[in-house]
């Protein structure tokens, strides 16, 4: 192994960004059987730059933790960033 290989680490492509509705916790993302994922929905931090040029840069965003779908936020709710600091 190269070290251009070590150094790069294989990504999955982002299949798909959809908005949050409102409330929603878990994804509803279909799969190829026709079936809902039902993943959680977790707040993204350390997202990569492919992500990063189609979102904005330090954007809350959100992911599913099986199908990977991105999530940007529901519009009609406040935002969560900095509103939980301890």
């Amino acid at each position: 192994m190269s070290e251009t290989e070590s150094a790069e680490t294989p990504r999955a492509p982002i299949h798909n960004i959809k908005r949050l509705k409102p409330k929603q916790r878990a994804c509803d993302e279909l799969n190829e059987k026709g079936k809902r994922c039902f993943g959680n929905i977790k707040r993204w931090y350390d997202y990569p730059k492919e992500v990063e040029a189609l979102v904005g840069e330090k954007k809350e965003i959100y992911r599913c933790e099986f199908c990977k779908t991105v999530y940007t936020p529901d519009l009609s709710e406040a935002p969560n960033s900095f509103t939980v600091r301890y």
